[in-house]
């Protein structure tokens, strides 16, 4: 598989208001709509991560997961990742942030899905509420040491929490020697 499959039509295969699953060639993945984009964040205060704990439909089980949300998903999509970034991280931790810094766009899974994320970096926590999330969203807000994290999600693991990928990046000083 190469750049020539590129040349091939793109038809769109099923459509809904949050996903979109495309067809080039033989090749299948799932995008989204409308430009709809995410943010993810990285919330370290006082030498403590803020992760989050929601049930995902997909897996069938709560996932352990850095908080995030998407971008443009009500509205055209052409609203600012920082300014959507703020939002999630309020309502999902219930903290506000005195500053947002993008630290790139990055992809989770390209072999599957076109969606890129963008990992933003949250400076100066202030708790404003008890977070939880929006509407049906049962959040679960986990305040973690950094020195920590490992013990944390293998707790999480053992009671049968699914880990998000993002999280493995928390993870990964301990893995390289």
């Amino acid at each position: 598989m190469n750049e020539q499959m590129m040349e091939e039509p793109e038809s769109t295969q099923w459509e809904g208001d949050y996903i979109i699953v495309r067809q080039r060639g033989t090749w299948e993945y799932v995008g989204r709509p409308r430009g709809i984009r995410a943010a993810v964040i990285l919330a370290v205060d006082e030498g403590e991560i803020l992760l989050v704990e929601q049930f995902r439909v997909p897996l069938g089980k709560p996932c352990l997961e850095l908080p995030a949300g998407l971008v443009g998903d009500e509205d055209s999509g052409d609203e600012d990742v920082l300014e959507a970034a703020a939002r999630e991280l309020e309502e999902e931790t219930g903290y506000r942030a005195d500053e947002l810094v993008s630290l790139g766009e990055f992809f989770s899974s390209p072999g599957m899905m076109s969606e890129s994320f963008t990992l933003v970096r949250a400076h100066g926590l202030t708790r404003i509420g008890e977070g939880g999330g929006v509407g049906s969203e049962d959040i679960t807000v986990h305040r973690v040491p950094l020195g920590r994290v490992e013990d944390f999600v293998a707790a999480a693991r053992a009671r049968g929490v699914a880990i998000d990928v993002r999280v493995m990046s928390l993870l990964m000083a301990d893995w390289i020697d």
